[in-house]
C-alpha cells in the first residue's frame, strides 16, 4: 500500500505541475498575440524606410556622414536583446551560441535582458551598459539604447556595432541573428546590415532592381542625412526588441504547451500504473480471504 500511496502523491504532484504550465501557457498565449502584432505592424514602416535608405545611399559617399563610414579597426560593439526570464525552450541559449560565432572575442556589449547579461559577466565579457524594457515595447524606452550607441559609434569608441537579437519568423519558428547596425553600407562579404535582416516579413531584394529614384533635398542633403540615418538608428533598435519580445513570448507559449501535454501525459502513465498496483492489491486480498475460508471448513 506504500507504493499506492507514492503514486497518489506523485500524480497529485504532477497536476499541480500541469496546472501551472497551463496557467503560463494562457498568460504567454494573450501576450503572444500583442507581442506578434506589435512586430508585424512594424514591418511595413520599416520597409518603406528601408527603401528610401537604399535610395538615398547611392547619392551620397562614405564621407558624407560618419554612419556611412567605413572603418579598418576591429572594436566591436554588440547590443544583445535577451530575456528577463527563461522557460522560453532554447531561445537565449540559441542566441548566446550565435553571439559567440559572429562576434568578435573582444568585443564589448549593451545588454537588455537579465539571461544573457549573467551569462556575459560568468564569461568575462566586457558589459558597458545594461537597460530594461518593459512590456509591451515602448519606442521611448529604446531610443535612449538608440542614442547610447549612435555616440558611442560618433565617439570613435568602436569600428562596429552589432545587434544580436532573435528574430520573429512564426509562432513555432523564431531565429536568431548577428546583423551590423554601423556603418550603413549595404551587404559585405560575410555580414549582414540591420536594414536587409531586422524585420524578415519584406524582401529588400526585390527592390534593388528598381530603377533609380531622384530626389531633391531640401534644405540640404547633409541636413536630409542628418534626419533620417538617427532616425533609421533608432527605429532598427526598436524593430530588434519588438522582434525579440514576439519570439520570447512565442517560444514560452509553445514550450509551456509541451510542458503541459507531457504533464498530461506523465499522469495517465501514472494512473494506469495506479490501477494496476490497486487492482493487483484487491485480488491479493481476494485470494488471502478464499484461501483462509477454504482452511475454515
Amino acid at each position: 500500500m506504500a507504493n499506492l500511496r507514492d503514486i497518489r502523491r506523485r500524480i497529485k504532484s504532477v497536476k499541480n505541475t500541469a496546472q501551472i504550465t497551463r496557467a503560463m501557457q494562457l498568460v504567454a498565449a494573450a501576450k503572444m498575440k500583442k507581442a506578434q502584432d506589435q512586430a508585424l505592424a512594424g514591418r511595413d514602416y520599416a520597409l518603406h524606410l528601408t527603401q528610401v535608405l537604399f535610395d538615398i545611399r547611392k547619392n551620397f559617399s562614405e564621407e558624407s556622414h560618419p554612419f556611412l563610414e567605413h572603418r579598418n579597426g576591429g572594436r566591436e560593439l554588440v547590443l544583445v536583446i535577451s530575456t528577463d526570464k527563461g522557460l522560453c525552450g532554447p531561445l537565449n541559449t540559441n542566441l548566446a551560441r550565435k553571439i559567440k560565432v559572429l562576434t568578435s572575442p573582444d568585443a564589448d556589449f549593451i545588454t537588455v535582458g537579465r539571461k544573457l547579461r549573467i551569462l556575459c559577466e560568468k564569461l568575462g565579457r566586457n558589459v558597458i551598459a545594461d537597460f530594461t524594457v518593459r512590456d509591451p515595447v515602448p519606442f521611448s524606452q529604446t531610443r535612449p539604447i538608440a542614442k547610447f550607441i549612435s555616440q558611442q559609434y560618433l565617439d570613435r569608441n568602436y569600428d562596429k556595432v552589432s545587434i544580436a537579437f532573435t528574430s520573429f519568423i512564426n509562432t513555432l519558428r523564431q531565429e536568431a541573428e548577428v546583423v551590423t547596425l554601423l556603418p550603413i553600407q549595404g551587404r559585405r562579404k560575410g555580414e549582414e546590415q540591420a536594414f536587409e535582416s531586422i524585420g524578415k516579413g519584406f524582401a529588400v531584394e526585390e527592390h534593388l532592381n528598381e530603377p533609380d529614384r531622384d530626389y531633391t533635398f531640401e534644405p540640404s542633403p547633409a541636413e536630409v542625412l542628418g534626419a533620417i540615418l538617427p532616425l533609421y538608428v533608432n527605429y532598427e533598435v526598436f524593430q530588434a526588441h519588438v522582434e525579440s519580445r514576439a519570439s520570447e513570448h512565442s517560444a514560452r507559449m509553445v514550450a509551456m504547451k509541451s510542458a503541459t501535454d507531457n504533464a498530461n501525459k506523465f499522469i495517465k502513465e501514472l494512473t494506469l500504473e495506479y490501477n494496476k498496483l490497486r487492482q493487483g492489491a484487491i485480488t491479493a486480498e481476494l485470494l488471502e480471504i478464499t484461501t483462509a475460508m477454504k482452511a475454515m471448513e
